[in-house]
Order: structure tokens, then sequence, then C-alpha cells
């Protein structure tokens, strides 16, 4: 039992007016950098706004919070920022409420169907494919961009069987916007509420109906033309609750709708971002996905059933996600007092976990900052804790889809890697951008070479 005898965690250097929240807000990624190894399990950060923070780091309390007592920590207050964009959706809900949507759209995620899926997949990047060949031999682009591109296209045709071509710009262009003012809004002690008219609110809203406007057309067009789908907007329309025989409202379709739209494109996009990066910077590891891809397809594009017999590429893929994990941070907020570590927890605080720093803790890494795909090979990780690697959350709240990303991912990279080389300028030093996902600053830019 949780008791307020038990002395609270220390807290790192203090900003004589804001507390340590103004360190935090100015730079997170230094804050967190500098005060982790010092308080190596979970310390506080003061504010003289009320505000209630603690940081996690030791992989067995992350599990407590997000596993084992669950049920005693919702969403933390970032996440009702992010309620602006997504509503009330997957990522956003509680409760009952999330169990039921969880229900509702569980059986569009199983194996079997996404397997149906892997040959649109293929479809997109074939189109991603021939739009890099026309930049081969010139200068350099923003391969950021271009996996932007292509994760939207993916996401828009595998799971609403619609083409969005038209819409890529405006996607990128708004979702840009609101996720940098998604970060204002966290970090800002003195935000206004996003009723009031000021310029940044105004352009904010603008965004945001951009955005809910490609989705509700999506939604509008399925309903008017009354052909039969089978993808995940049909099977979100027409689900229905064994518990209550409740049906989706167009509410609740369009939130996780926009949830999916949105959310399951662009960590993709980010997480390919820097394996490109990555693999430019290692090439000799660059040259062993080749060899594996070159000896098991020959040339010919990959289907699902060649994923198995392609490890090593997946394995890139895991490495990268522990470097840059695009959902770097997770945050909850316990309901009831509570006690971690031997540290009173007092109700209402919320909880970081910096997925980040957590991916490079030597205690569980050895030389943490390197990129190394062979620390994934079978087997290698049995000891590991299960929390010291979450690229996709974990506990009830895992990703609903971490498997249609990975298999995007693992199909996304093996095509790309039989064409190109993407050559990034050797002065450039990445800039991990930590917003709501963790984008490389600006994007990656890259020359365009064949292979």
């Amino acid at each position: 039992m949780p008791t307020t005898a038990s002395p609270l965690p220390p807290t790192p250097k203090e900003h004589w007016l804001f507390g340590s929240i103004y360190y935090l807000a100015k730079d997170p990624l230094h804050f967190l950098g500098e005060n982790i190894p010092k308080y190596p399990h979970m310390f506080r950060v003061t504010s003289r706004f009320r505000q209630k923070i603690m940081v996690l780091t030791d992989p067995e309390h992350v599990k407590y919070i997000l596993q084992d007592n669950n049920r005693n920590y919702i969403k933390s207050f970032g996440y009702e920022i992010i309620k602006l964009l997504l509503g009330n959706g997957l990522l956003t809900s509680e409760g009952e409420f999330w169990r039921r949507q969880r229900r509702l759209a569980q059986p569009a995620f199983h194996r079997e169907r996404l397997a149906a899926l892997a040959d649109t997949m293929v479809a997109c990047t074939d189109e991603s494919i021939a739009r890099l060949e026309q930049q081969v031999g010139k200068g350099p682009i923003n391969i950021t961009r271009e996996m932007m591109a292509l994760t939207l296209e993916v996401v828009a045709r595998s799971l609403f069987s619609s083409d969005v071509k038209e819409a890529i710009g405006i996607v990128a262009k708004e979702l840009e916007y609101v996720n940098e003012a998604a970060v204002r809004r966290i970090n800002n002690p003195l935000r206004l509420p996003n009723w009031v008219p000021t310029p940044n609110n105004l352009a904010e809203s603008k965004s945001i109906n951009n955005l809910n406007k490609v989705v509700q057309d999506i939604i509008d067009k399925r309903r008017q033309d009354g052909q039969r789908y089978d993808d995940l907007l049909a099977m979100l329309m027409e689900a229905v609750d064994e518990e209550t025989g409740e049906t989706m409202s167009d509410l609740q379709l369009r939130d996780e709708s926009m949830t999916i739209f949105l959310a399951g494109h662009e960590t993709t996009a980010v997480a390919l971002s820097w394996i490109w990066y990555l693999l430019d910077r290692n090439p000799e590891k660059a040259m062993k996905l080749r060899e594996e891809v070159d000896t098991v397809l020959q040339g010919r594009k990959p289907t699902l059933e060649d994923l198995m017999r392609l490890p090593y590429a997946r394995m890139v893929v895991d490495e990268s996600m522990r470097l840059y994990p695009p959902a770097w941070i997770v945050g909850r907020r316990n309901v009831e007092d509570d006690e971690i570590g031997g540290y009173h927890v007092p109700a209402m605080t919320n909880i970081m976990v910096p997925v980040y720093f957590l991916h490079r803790d030597p205690r569980y890494w050895d030389e943490p900052s390197a990129f190394k795909p062979e620390r994934f090979e079978k087997d290698k990780l049995k000891n590991m804790p299960r929390f010291a690697y979450m690229p996709f959350g974990g506990g009830p709240r895992l990703c609903i889809g971490n498997n249609f990303a990975l298999m995007e991912m693992h199909l996304i990279v093996v095509m790309l890697v039989q064409r190109f080389r993407f050559v990034v300028d050797p002065s450039y030093k990445p800039q991990p951008d930590p917003l709501v996902t963790l984008r490389p600053k600006g994007g990656i830019t890259a020359r365009v070479e064949k292979a």
C-alpha cells in the first residue's frame, strides 16, 4: 500500500522561478540525457504551476505502470492536447470506452488479415521506386518527405481502399504544423484554452480542420458509393460490440479513422527516415543487408513469405527503432496515490517514460550508441528486461498497429535496398526533434544512387 510517509523522488537543478520544468521544456533531450545517469531509477520534475511530474527509467517500474498496475494509470496530460487532433480514438481514450473500441478494431489487425495487405504495400513501394528513379544522379532530396508520401499511401490504400495522392501535400504540411503546435502547448505552462482566438490557436484549428476534411471525405465517399469493401474502414463501420450490440457512432468512426490514418503513417515514415541515415553511416551493415536481400530474392519483388527468410532486414528495422524510436516518450498519470521503488507518487502525477533513453541505457545495451542490428539475433535478448525495449509501448495498450508497421517497414526496406543507396552529406549531424514523434529536424536529405 502506498503511504505518504514514503519520500518523494529526488529532483534535479531547479530554475529559480519555474522549477526544473523550465529546463525540460527548453530542451527535453538534453535535460533528460543529463539527469537520467544521475538518477537512474526515477526523479521528480518540479513546477511552480502545480503540475506533478516524475520520470521513470527503470524497466521494472515501467512494467509496473504499463502492465502490472495499469488500471491505476491513465494517459498523461499531453494526450489531452493530442485529442484536439485525434479526438477520442484508441490512442487517447480511456477506461471502458477504450476497451470497447479496442474490441471493435482488433479483428482488423489480426495477422491473417494483415497478410492480405502485403501486395498493396509492395504496389505502393513500386510507385515510390518510380519516383526515386527520376532522382538518381541528381541533387539531394528530402527522403523523409518521400517516406511520408509512401507510408500515407500505404495506410490509405491498405486500410481505407482510397487513393490520397492529391491530399499528400496537405497532410504533410498540416501534420507538421499540428505536431509542432502540440509540443508548444505541452511545454507552455501558461497555455490558453484552444477556444481563445489567438493567432496560434486559429492557425492550429485551421490545420486540424484541413486534416479532418481529408479523413471525412474518405468516410463520406464510402457511405455514398454503396459498394462492399474488405478493409479496416468497412470493419469499423460494420463492427458490432458483442457485449452491448452497439456500433460506432459517426464521431467515433472519424476519431478512429483519424488516429489510424495519421498516427499510422507518421511514425512509420519517421522510423524509415532514420533507417536510411543509419545505413548510410554504417556501410558494412548496409552491405550485409544488401547481400541478404540479393541472395534471397535474386532481383525479384518480395512476398510476405520471403520476410521470414530476410531476418537481417528485420534486425535493421528493430535496431533503428532502438536508437531512434518514433514514439520517443510514453506518458501516464495515476488515478490514486501509489508507491514506486520506495518513493511516494501522489495521485494525478504525470509519469514520463523516456523510451529514447531506455533504449540507450548502458545497463542493458552494450555500446548503446552504436548501430548493431546483430544484437537482435534470435535469443540474444532473452535475458533483457521486457520493458528495456518498447518501440510500440507495452501492456494492454501496446500499439494495435505494431504488426502492420513492422511488416510495412520490412517490405519497404527490402525493396528500396534492392534498387538504391541514399547518400547523406558526410557533414550532416542528426538532430532528433522531440515533437510528438522523434522526427529528424528538417528531414533527412540524401542523394539517390543506384544500388
